[in-house]
């Protein structure tokens, strides 16, 4: 299959093959992704984790939020091995188990806080990125402490995205660009810039 990745050097794609293998390792224990996805791996978390990547700008420091199994941050963090800040937050302490375990198996230098992204000091991320954390509304609001206001958002969105931005609108002020998922149809990256509380 032609997979989004093919552009990424050989050594990244082995090391996304290695995260796979701990995914598929760690998840029936503590359930990292849903068993269907996994039948699908790349597609479903790899593929829409570099998508996201390419969407957002190419320096500067990361920040992701509830980042779960992994997905983007740890993807993100393989594709930043050099010269970039990546930081990852998660409150479940189980995953941040297994995020730590993928740090070190990965040989990421990554920043891990395992804590609720409301109790997190503002980091001033360049970037701030989550996929399936929040509707955006809840989103922007859980992500704007962490952020400038040079700071650029990127989220991942399934097929009801205009209904939360249409949401997000009535207490929100920003500049939008959607980039349409080449993966999943329907599905887009919201980049957001200049956001502010109305």
């Amino acid at each position: 299959m032609n997979r989004y990745t093919g552009d990424v050097s050989r050594e990244t794609v082995a090391q996304f093959h290695r995260l796979e293998a701990l995914v598929r390792k760690w998840t029936p224990r503590i359930n990292l992704v849903s068993q269907a996805s996994l039948e699908d791996f790349f597609r479903r978390h790899i593929d829409d984790a570099v998508f996201l990547y390419k969407c957002a700008p190419a320096i500067g420091t990361w920040l992701d939020l509830g980042s779960g199994g992994g997905f983007p941050g740890l993807v993100i963090g393989i594709l930043s091995r050099t010269g970039r800040q990546v930081t990852l937050i998660e409150s479940d302490t189980r995953k941040c188990a297994f995020l730590r375990t993928a740090r070190r198996e990965l040989a990421l230098s990554i920043n891990i806080i395992s804590a609720r992204i409301e109790a997190v000091p503002a980091q001033e991320a360049n970037v701030v990125s989550a996929r399936a954390l929040a509707p955006l509304p809840r989103l922007l609001s859980l992500a704007t402490p962490h952020g400038t206001p040079n700071t650029t958002y990127v989220f991942l969105k399934g097929n009801r995205w205009r209904d939360e931005v249409d949401l997000a609108m009535k207490d929100w002020r920003f500049d939008l660009d959607v980039i349409d998922s080449p993966i999943e149809k329907g599905a887009a990256v919201l980049r957001l810039r200049n956001v502010e509380r109305i």
